[in-house]
């Protein structure tokens, strides 16, 4: 544990955080400053200047990624009928009703994101509150409760990334692998603060994107330039 702390601070050490790094001069920062022995996930915590506990000013939505998360991505669809035979042309790794309710039932979490037809939520309601907290419940507001399953399963397989503000204001996104390029990382960050800005709630009032900070799974924290990405999306 001491070596891996003294490695951090090594990489702490080469950040100045008096300064809000470009996106992209941001992003090639931290994959000089990554350490971990695996592909880390990139990660990009958006302050909001919201009030999650009102209803109305609640962000949630999701973005389907130019270059994708890096990851395979295994989908369960709820269907029957033919939408079950969309589903599996799409490229579900999974599909079915009530057999996969019970196998859930006992246990299995064999799959990464859940769609749903609307039809089957009947179904699957009985086991929301096991998929609730994990994050894996179908739900309308972010397009996985839908009777286009075809295309729901293909921009999961694509690389869609769902997001959520947090109780303190914060989305917590994750947009590729350190592996990728850095272009390739910065046109997915991009492409998520489009859709973050699209979504400002109208009773938002003051600064809404408040603080961006980029890090890897093991990496330190790199604050970002808001005001410079607004500026590249006009």
């Amino acid at each position: 544990m001491a070596k891996r702390g003294k490695q951090h601070r090594s990489m702490v050490a080469q950040i100045d955080k008096t300064r809000n790094y470009g996106a992209l001069e941001g992003i090639e920062l931290l994959k000089k400053v990554k350490y971990g022995k695996f592909d880390e996930t990139v990660e990009v915590a958006i302050n909001l200047g919201v009030n999650p506990r009102h209803a109305d000013q609640m962000v949630r939505g999701a973005v389907v990624l130019p270059n994708g998360l890096g990851k395979e991505v295994k989908v369960l669809v709820f269907a029957k009928g033919e939408k079950e035979s969309e589903a599996r042309d799409a490229g579900a790794d999974f599909v079915g009703g009530m057999d996969f309710v019970t196998q859930i039932q006992e246990g299995w979490m064999g799959f990464d994101k859940a769609i749903a037809t609307p039809d089957m939520m009947g179904v699957v309601g009985r086991i929301a509150r096991i998929l609730g907290p994990r994050g894996l419940m179908p739900n309308p507001k972010v397009g996985t409760v839908t009777f286009d399953v075809a295309n729901a399963v293909k921009e999961m397989k694509a690389g869609r990334a769902e997001f959520r503000v947090d109780k303190s204001g914060i989305l917590h996104v994750p947009i590729g692998k350190a592996s990728f390029t850095a272009t390739q990382l910065s046109e997915n960050l991009m492409a998520l603060m489009e859709t973050v800005m699209r979504l400002k709630p109208a009773t938002s009032k003051g600064v809404y994107l408040k603080r961006l900070t980029l890090s890897s799974t093991m990496g330190p924290g790199i604050t970002l330039d808001s005001n410079a990405i607004i500026s590249q999306m006009a």
